[in-house]
């Protein structure tokens, strides 16, 4: 009776840890009729995601590290994905016990197959790495001022996924046995008569690999590894200056030899252009940056520049709305311009000292005055008569008042010559 009852617990304990297992298609964030493709696709991101080296001290991030190579060893498996896909984990669980094929336990080992090296990230003593890749974003320049999260797609080196990086369609790999697996080959070559030289020559018949395949992957033609297409989670921060870096730990090219460098991102700001959406098409879209200033030329007209009594409503990068105005008989000269405080970037938090509050920049608004290019006659004869009332009233001959001559001014000859008298 009590081992009755100790039976029952235990099943009913399995029981509970089966039905609170996550579903491996939602764990993956695949749908039921996903291709095996996108089963390796998903797992490729998701394990770089919740790797425990990119994530330390999280349990959760570890945990979901296991839990995707679990789901991945399933799904990847044509015999144990139907019976998942029938009889969920628990028949998984029975068709472990019964003597199934057994799964790779290790997700470390998983990885490895994956991306190369012995499964973790980082800089490990004895492992070859790889180069860095230097990619440049191009950000317009209101994702700098408001910040923003987004996305970025490169075309890299990538460990086949078809094979898994052996390069061979049965996953069989033989070692060369010409060079034995050295990738090379000695060879003696007789200088004289009982003198000898050892050459290292190429190992023609592996290529240098040390490993032959019989039959190449079809999808990388025993290459063991592909170029495609890879998109990244970019985070821009408010006020990131421009030509600031981003590093990806480890999302360089890939190689089943070397552990992948790291992918280093410079935000670039791209040309302004008006876009589809209204937050797109701003005045703010056209502003220019200088550090944590903006700049931006404001035209008026000759009345305006002259007489004053007008308003400008510039529109910001965020929407908010910066006022200008004069009011009557204010002139405002060609090229003044006129520095708005606070109304220019945002500071970038790291540029910020003694964790101070949000910080901006200046606005410096240059104002450029267009003439007319013509006037009607009625215009020039009335603005010709006002002119000349008060010019002869109180104005000012320029010439005269900054001491300009009349006519030209006569030079003085060099020392010792008489003018008129030739030397030949």
């Amino acid at each position: 009776m009590l081992l009755r009852i100790a039976l029952f617990f235990v099943v009913a304990c399995l029981a509970l840890i089966v039905l609170g297992a996550e579903d491996y298609y939602k764990l993956l964030g695949l749908k039921k009729s996903a291709t095996d493709r996108e089963i390796k696709k998903a797992y490729r991101s998701l394990s770089k995601k919740y790797h425990p080296d990119k994530n330390p001290g999280d349990d959760t991030a570890s945990k979901k590290f296991v839990e995707v190579a679990e789901a991945y060893e399933v799904l990847s498996n044509e015999e144990t994905r139907k019976i998942y896909d029938q009889y969920g984990h628990e028949g998984v669980q029975q068709h472990k016990q019964g003597g199934g094929p057994r799964q790779h336990h290790d997700p470390f080992d998983l990885f490895s197959r994956f991306f190369g090296g012995s499964g973790h990230f980082g800089h490990h003593g004895g492992e070859r790495r790889g180069p860095n890749m230097e990619v440049r974003v191009a950000i317009p320049l209101r994702d700098f001022y408001n910040g923003r999260k987004t996305e970025f797609t490169i075309e890299k080196q990538a460990i086949c996924s078809a094979c898994e990086g052996t390069g061979s369609q049965d996953g069989h790999v033989e070692t060369c046995d010409t060079c034995s697996g050295r990738g090379v080959r000695i060879q003696r070559q007789q200088l004289a008569p009982g003198l000898f030289q050892q050459v290292q020559t190429h190992c023609d018949k592996c290529g240098g690999k040390g490993k032959t395949i019989k039959h190449p992957c079809p999808v990388c033609s025993g290459s063991r590894v592909v170029r495609e297409a890879e998109t990244h989670e970019l985070e821009i921060e408010t006020g990131m200056p421009t030509g600031v870096r981003i590093t990806y730990e480890n999302e360089g090219d890939e190689s089943p030899d070397w552990v992948a460098g790291d992918l280093i991102v410079h935000l670039v700001e791209s040309d302004p252009t008006l876009g589809q959406h209204d937050h797109e098409r701003t005045d703010g879209t056209f502003f220019r940056r200088r550090g944590k200033d903006l700049f931006w030329r404001e035209v008026l007209s000759l009345r305006e520049a002259w007489m004053g009594d007008w308003t400008r409503n510039i529109t910001h990068l965020d929407g908010h709305i910066v006022q200008l105005h004069r009011k009557r008989g204010d002139v405002v000269q060609p090229n003044t311009v006129e520095i708005v405080k606070d109304e220019g970037m945002p500071i970038w938090h790291q540029q910020l000292e003694n964790n101070e509050g949000q910080k901006w920049g200046d606005l410096h608004v240059e104002y450029v005055v267009v003439l007319p290019d013509l006037m009607e006659k009625s215009m020039e004869k009335d603005f010709w008569s006002v002119w000349e009332k008060y010019r002869k009233k109180s104005g000012v001959q320029l010439d005269g008042a900054w001491g300009r001559p009349e006519g030209a001014i006569k030079m003085p000859t060099p020392e010792g010559e008489d003018e008129g008298h030739d030397e030949l």
